[in-house]
């Protein structure tokens, strides 16, 4: 049995889930972000095995095709996938992962792992997520405007996730991502299997 836990973390595009995930990184070092691997091109500021691991859609699919993959899906034109050796070694080192998805992956993992944590992260309206998206000034008008239908799309899948915050007051969103973290590091089977002396010597 590992003792780390695997937490999924979901969002529309635009929501804050990759800034909301860093800032859990820098508070927690016992969290572990696994790197996905992607078909899409680098986008300004992003680095190869920090953000994500960029390969070809040959290479995507020959790794794919050897079931390398725990989940994989296709957003927005291009493929993403989480590898399956990665995750399980920091899993079986006692680290807490972070599967930063989709909701299409979040299911595939449910399905694999279905005591994994799924966490979705909902904007406060759309129309502060249209706002996040034009901000960004990466993305054409046509663009923001498909990426905003995929958004009330992927939004419709919420309730197949276990807990829901909205990124309105970002300090308010990442205070309730870590108190989801701490609440089920204190459970009972995670303390008995962390501290199972003690609580052998003390019932």
């Amino acid at each position: 049995m590992s003792l780390g836990h695997l937490f999924v973390i979901s969002a529309a595009s635009g929501a804050g889930k990759t800034s909301l995930v860093r800032a859990m990184l820098d508070q927690d070092p016992l969290l572990k972000l696994s790197v996905s691997h992607t078909t899409r091109a680098p986008r300004p500021g992003e680095e190869e095995g920090i953000h994500y691991h960029f390969v070809s859609e040959a290479e995507f699919l020959a790794v794919q095709a050897q079931g390398g993959f725990l989940e994989s899906a296709a957003v927005h034109g291009a493929h993403y996938g989480t590898s399956q050796t990665a995750v399980q070694a920091a899993l079986n080192a006692g680290r807490d992962v972070i599967l930063e998805i989709d909701w299409q992956g979040a299911e595939q993992i449910r399905r694999i792992f279905p005591s994994a944590t799924l966490i979705f992260i909902l904007p406060p309206s759309m129309e502060a997520l249209s706002h996040r998206l034009n901000q960004r000034g990466q993305d054409s008008e046509a663009v923001i405007a498909r990426r905003l239908a995929a958004a009330r799309e992927e939004m419709r899948h919420v309730h197949a996730f276990d807990y829901v915050t909205i990124n309105d007051i970002f300090d308010v969103a990442l205070q309730d991502l870590m108190a989801i973290i701490r609440a089920h590091r204190l459970t009972l089977a995670r303390q008995s299997a962390c501290h199972a002396p003690l609580i052998q010597s003390l019932t």
